[in-house]
């Protein structure tokens, strides 16, 4: 998996309305289940992510505005996985970064997909990872929580695991399971 490197502040920790205006949209009719009127508008939403390219796609509602919504969340999780900004372990951080880590720190880590801080939190720790060599042990102490906390977190969306366990295996350790 092909990681991106940009500048802070981690485009997951920006609000949707702020991520919105680095993104194209593309509408488009799609095919497939959803009855006869289905096709009948440009319902299936494209956001691109100008700054690294990255699309979060979302065409299985039939309400634009639904599939919009769709589309920036998983926008956010693509964002959280595919791109990198420096770790507290690397150095200082943003100001904007630091407010977020307060608010979660010490925290059990556990969110619903549907929290709007789940993938800025989840860049985060991916960013803390991607510095530690993907070391959760490694990182649990920066967020005052347990190891099996911040698995869990990355467990819980199955690209941020997959890019763990690469980053582990860059390392030359074994996967978790």
């Amino acid at each position: 998996m092909d990681v991106v490197f940009v500048d802070p502040p981690h485009p997951a920790t920006k609000t949707p309305e702020e991520l919105l205006t680095e993104c194209g949209l593309r509408t488009q009719r799609r095919s497939g289940p959803g009855g006869q009127h289905r096709n009948k508008t440009s319902s299936g939403v494209f956001l691109q992510h100008e700054p690294t390219g990255i699309v979060g796609e979302a065409t299985e509602r039939r309400s634009q505005a639904d599939n919009r919504a769709i589309a920036l969340q998983r926008l956010r999780f693509r964002l959280a996985v595919e791109v990198r900004t420096p770790s507290v372990l690397d150095g200082p951080v943003l100001s904007e970064e630091i407010l977020l880590r307060e608010q979660y720190r010490g925290n059990s880590m556990k969110m619903s997909d549907g929290n709007d801080a789940k993938p800025a939190i989840l860049a985060l720790v991916l960013n803390d990872l991607h510095a530690s060599g993907g070391q959760p042990s490694a990182v649990a102490p920066f967020w005052e929580t347990t190891t099996s906390s911040i698995v869990r977190l990355v467990k819980s969306h199955s690209a941020a695991f997959t890019l763990l366990n690469a980053i582990r295996s860059h390392h030359g350790r074994s996967g978790l399971k």
